[in-house]
């Protein structure tokens, strides 16, 4: 049987600050974020599955990648756990706001990492992650390769 590849949009939006930058992103700003989410595995061949044919049900990937990511990260505002930010990332917290604090530099390359992790736990044992493409403009994105790791 061959192998398929089957990919899922999602889309989010996140703001984040980069401690220590030296350009404008180290002030609190946002992006539109889009993540493409590729997997490889063989159609399911067994015609008395109710997923007969998918080699996952595209529902299925939405539940894990927006329990894991979406969920999480929609609306959100992304600080490094050691950021001169920190005092503001607590107030805001301490008003309701929803903060994520990480132990990484939250580009668009840390984060799509971060991602692969999350999303590779939580796949059926036969599928494999191909992919992942994160981009926070129209122009620039960041990509993680099964294949490269």
């Amino acid at each position: 049987m061959s192998n398929i590849r089957i990919t899922k949009q999602f889309t989010f939006e996140t703001g984040h600050a980069l401690y220590g930058y030296d350009g404008k992103c180290k002030n609190v700003h946002g992006h539109s974020y889009k993540l493409s989410v590729t997997v490889i595995g063989t159609p399911i061949m067994d015609s008395n599955n109710v997923k007969y044919g998918m080699v996952i049900d595209f529902g299925d990937l939405k539940t894990i990648v927006k329990e894991e990511i979406v969920d999480l990260f929609d609306h959100a505002t992304v600080f490094n756990k050691n950021t001169p930010h920190l005092e503001l990332a607590m107030e805001l917290k301490n008003r309701g706001l929803d903060v994520i604090l990480v132990d990484y530099q939250p580009t668009s390359e840390m984060m799509v990492i971060d991602f692969a992790q999350k999303i590779k736990a939580r796949l059926p044992e036969n599928l494999m992650l191909h992919s992942l493409k994160l981009q926070e403009t129209e122009t620039c994105f960041a990509e993680w390769f099964a294949s490269d790791n």
